[in-house]
C-alpha cells in the first residue's frame, strides 16, 4: 500500500471519527435530560471550541498567542452591540462576529508576521492588543464601559436563546464539528502542508516557494474567527459581557492551556485537553468552592506536569507508550 493510500485511509477514519463524535454528543440530550449533565457536555464543548481555535494557530502554525481572548471579546462585544443597539437578529448577528474577529486578527497578523515577529515577542504582542482593547472597552459608551452589556432573555431559537441546555449543546457542537473538520483540513490539504513547514522551518518553507506571511495571516484570520464564534456563544448564554471577562487573560490561559494539555498540532487533543480541564475544574470547585484564582493556579500546575511528563499531551500517550516499548525490545534484542 502507498503511502498517499496510507494518508487517505487515515484521513477517513479521522473523518469518521467526526462523525461518531457529532452523533453521540448530538443524541445526549435524547439520552438524558439532567440540567447538569447537559451543562457539563455544553461547558466542556465551549471549551474544546477555544482550545482548537488555539491549536489552529499555535499548534499547526507554531505561533504561540497568549492574548487569544482578543478575538473572543471582539465577537463577544459584536454579538451583543448588534443585538442591543442595532435591533440585529442574533442569527445575522453571528456571521457579523465571526467576521469581525477574522479582520481583527488580520489586522495583528498584518503587523506581527510583516515584521517577523514570533516566539516569545509574537505572544507578547497579542496580549498587549488583547489588553489594548480592554481599555479601550472600558472607555467608550457602546461597550458599557465598566459596567458591560446585558443581553434581554427572549427564549426563543429565532433569538438563538433556548429553554433549555439542549439547545445551546447543539448550536456550540456545531461550531466544534467546523472546528475540527477545519483542523482535519489542516491535516490532510496542501495548506496545512505549508503551514507545518512554516511552523518548522520558514527559511527552509521560503526556499521551495512557501509565502509564510500569507499563509500565517490565513492561520491567524481562521483562528480569530473560531474564537469569535466562541465569544458570540458566550454571550448568547450568559447574556452578559464586560471587559474583564471579554478581554481578560482567563479565555486566553484556558484556551492555550487546553490545546497544549490535549496534545497541540492534533485533531484530537484539544477536545481531549479541554474535557480533562472542565473535569478537574468542577472537581476542584466542588473541593475548595469558588475561591478566587484557583483555576488559574490548577491550570498552572497541570501545565507543568504535561510539559514535564507528556510533553506531546495526552493525545501522544499512546505514541510514547509505543515509542518506549520499542525501546525496550530494541534493547532487549
Amino acid at each position: 500500500m502507498s503511502a498517499g493510500s496510507n494518508i487517505s485511509n487515515a484521513g477517513l477514519r479521522h473523518l469518521g471519527g467526526i462523525a461518531v463524535f457529532a452523533v453521540a454528543v448530538a443524541c445526549l440530550p435524547l439520552v438524558t435530560s439532567s440540567g447538569v449533565a447537559l451543562n457539563f457536555a455544553m461547558m466542556a464543548l465551549y471549551a474544546t471550541l477555544i482550545a482548537q481555535a488555539w491549536n489552529i494557530l499555535g499548534g499547526f502554525g507554531g505561533q504561540f498567542s497568549f492574548g487569544h481572548a482578543l478575538f473572543f471579546g471582539t465577537g463577544a462585544y459584536i454579538q451583543a452591540i448588534a443585538q442591543l443597539q442595532g435591533g440585529i437578529n442574533a442569527w445575522v448577528a453571528l456571521p457579523m462576529s465571526v467576521t469581525g474577529s477574522a479582520l481583527v486578527g488580520l489586522f495583528v497578523g498584518a503587523l506581527t508576521f510583516r515584521y517577523g515577529l514570533k516566539g516569545s515577542y509574537f505572544a507578547l504582542v497579542t496580549l498587549a492588543f488583547a489588553e489594548v482593547f480592554r481599555i479601550v472597552a472600558l472607555s467608550v459608551n457602546f461597550t458599557g464601559g465598566g459596567v458591560g452589556l446585558m443581553v434581554p432573555l427572549r427564549e426563543s431559537a429565532a433569538n438563538l436563546q433556548f429553554a433549555s441546555r439542549a439547545g445551546y449543546l447543539w448550536v456550540v457542537l456545531a461550531f466544534v464539528i467546523a472546528a475540527l473538520l477545519v483542523t482535519w483540513w489542516l491535516r490532510n490539504g496542501r495548506f496545512g502542508a505549508y503551514l507545518q513547514a512554516v511552523r518548522d522551518n520558514e527559511d527552509a518553507a521560503r526556499a521551495v516557494g512557501v509565502d509564510p506571511f500569507r499563509i500565517k495571516l490565513v492561520a491567524i484570520a481562521i483562528s480569530g474567527a473560531f474564537m469569535g464564534a466562541a465569544g458570540a456563544f458566550y454571550v448568547q448564554v450568559f447574556q452578559y459581557i464586560d471587559p474583564g471577562i471579554a478581554y481578560g487573560s482567563t479565555t486566553s490561559v484556558e484556551a492555550l492551556v487546553a490545546a497544549i494539555v490535549g496534545g497541540m498540532g492534533t485533531l484530537w487533543g484539544p477536545v481531549l485537553g479541554a474535557a480533562a480541564l472542565h473535569v478537574l475544574s468542577d472537581f476542584t470547585r466542588n473541593l475548595f468552592g469558588e475561591l478566587p484564582g484557583i483555576n488559574m493556579v490548577i491550570y498552572g500546575v497541570v501545565l507543568v506536569l504535561i510539559v514535564i511528563f507528556l510533553p506531546r499531551g495526552i493525545a501522544g500517550i499512546g505514541l510514547s507508550v509505543r515509542q518506549l516499548w520499542a525501546g525496550k525490545g530494541g534493547r532487549h534484542g
